[in-house]
C-alpha cells in the first residue's frame, strides 16, 4: 500500500494496491466509486443551523496541549456547553477507486490524509489560523484535505501529477462546493517533483488538459502560500528526496511556510538489517531534525525543523477509518539561516 506523487521512478512490476480504508469493499480497479465522509458540526445554540454563514462555529479557544475527552474508538466526546448544541452532520463526497495500480493510488483515500483532515477540521473548528491564507498541497489526490482548508482559506493549490489524478481530484472539488462553500478560489494544478520549482508557466485555456497548467500570477500566489499540505507522500526514497529538494527551493521563497505533514509507517523485511524496518520513515527523518538534535548537532543541521504532533490530542472527527498505531502527524518549519539560497530571504526561524 504505498502512494506515488511525483513522478518518474522505475517501480517495475505494476502491481494492485489497495488503501486499509477501503477494506470490505468491492475491489475494482476500473470503476469510480463514491464514498460519503461524515464530518460533525457544532453551532450556537439558538440559531437556525440553515442562517448559519459558515460550516464551522469555532467554539472557545483551547490550547493543543489541552487534553480533549475522547471514546474507546478515538471519537471527540463533546462536552456540553450552554452556547453550544449539536449541529448534526456533513457528508463530504469523494469520489476515488478501491484498487489501483501503484502509479495511479492517488486515485484512493489513504489513512494519513484523513489523519491530517482531523487535524485541520480540528485547527478550523479551535482556531482562526486558517482563516484567509494561501494554501498549497503537495500529492493532494482525491484533494480532502485541501477541500476543506478551502472553507476558509483565500485560495488554496491543489497540486499533483498525472491527468486522472487531477481530473478525479477536480470533480470532488466540483462535488462538494455546496456543502464547503468556499471561501475563495481552489485551484488544481500539476506539479512534478522531479522539476525544479517553479513550474512551467504556460497559456492556456478551458481544455481539460490545459487547466491545470499554472500561470504566473498563480506562482507567485504560490510562493507566498504561509501552509502546505501533504500527506501519505513519505514511501520511496528517491520520491523523497524529491519532495525535499522542491521543499527546500519553495519554502525559502516569500513568507515564513509551515509544513503540516501525515504519514503512515511502512514496514518491510530487510536482508541487509535481518529485521522489519521502516526504511522509508528513516529517510525521511534524515531530513527533518528536531530543535534538540540541531542544537547538538548545529553545524550539519538539516534546515528542515520538525516536531511530531501528538495525535491522541486531536479527535477524530471522521469517522470512516481506525487510526493505527504507525500513523504520525508532523508540523516542519524551514531555517532559513541554516541554508540560504540564492533567493531566500534572510530571517530566522521561530517555533510557535
Amino acid at each position: 500500500m504505498k502512494r506515488m506523487d511525483g513522478g518518474g521512478e522505475d517501480f517495475g512490476e505494476e502491481k494492485d494496491v489497495t488503501s486499509e480504508v477501503h477494506l470490505g469493499c468491492p475491489s475494482n480497479s476500473s470503476a469510480l466509486h463514491v464514498t460519503h465522509f461524515t464530518i460533525p458540526i457544532p453551532i450556537p445554540t439558538g440559531v437556525d443551523s440553515c442562517s448559519c454563514s459558515g460550516l464551522f462555529k469555532r467554539r472557545e479557544q483551547v490550547p493543543m496541549d489541552k487534553p480533549l475527552d475522547v471514546d474507546d474508538d478515538g471519537d471527540l466526546v463533546l462536552t456540553r456547553r450552554s452556547s453550544y448544541q449539536d449541529g448534526g452532520n456533513v457528508k463530504l463526497a469523494i469520489q476515488h477507486i478501491i484498487t489501483s495500480s501503484i502509479r495511479g493510488v492517488g486515485l484512493q483515500v489513504w489513512k494519513a490524509e484523513l489523519v491530517l483532515s482531523d487535524f485541520v477540521l480540528h485547527k478550523m473548528l479551535f482556531y482562526s489560523e486558517f482563516d484567509g491564507i494561501i494554501s498549497l498541497e503537495l500529492g493532494a489526490g482525491t484533494g480532502l484535505v485541501g477541500m476543506l482548508v478551502g472553507h476558509v482559506a483565500k485560495t488554496v493549490f491543489l497540486t499533483d501529477r498525472g491527468h486522472k489524478i487531477l481530473a478525479n481530484c477536480g470533480r470532488n472539488v466540483h462535488l462538494n462546493r455546496n456543502v464547503l462553500q468556499y471561501k475563495g478560489s481552489i485551484n488544481v494544478r500539476e506539479l512534478d517533483w522531479t522539476n525544479s520549482w517553479p513550474p512551467i508557466v504556460r497559456p492556456r485555456n478551458d481544455s481539460l488538459h490545459e487547466r491545470v497548467w499554472w500561470t504566473s500570477s498563480e506562482v507567485e500566489e504560490a510562493e507566498n502560500a504561509s501552509v502546505l499540505l501533504a500527506a501519505d507522500v513519505i514511501y520511496s526514497d528517491d520520491l523523497t528526496d524529491a519532495l525535499f529538494g522542491l521543499l527546500e527551493t519553495l519554502m525559502s521563497l516569500g513568507s515564513e511556510k509551515v509544513l503540516y505533514l501525515a504519514l503512515e509507517k511502512r514496514y518491510n523485511f530487510s536482508l541487509g538489517d535481518l529485521d522489519i524496518v521502516a526504511n522509508g520513515y528513516s529517510h525521511f527523518r534524515s531530513y527533518v531534525r528536531s530543535e534538540e538534535e540541531c542544537k547538538e548537532e548545529l553545524e550539519s543541521c538539516s534546515p528542515f525543523v520538525g516536531r511530531c504532533i501528538d495525535l491522541s490530542r486531536i479527535p477524530k472527527y471522521i469517522r470512516e477509518y481506525e487510526r493505527g498505531n504507525d500513523l504520525e502527524l508532523w508540523e516542519i518549519k524551514y531555517d532559513k539561516q541554516t541554508h540560504k539560497s540564492p533567493r531566500s530571504q534572510n530571517s530566522q526561524l521561530e517555533f510557535s
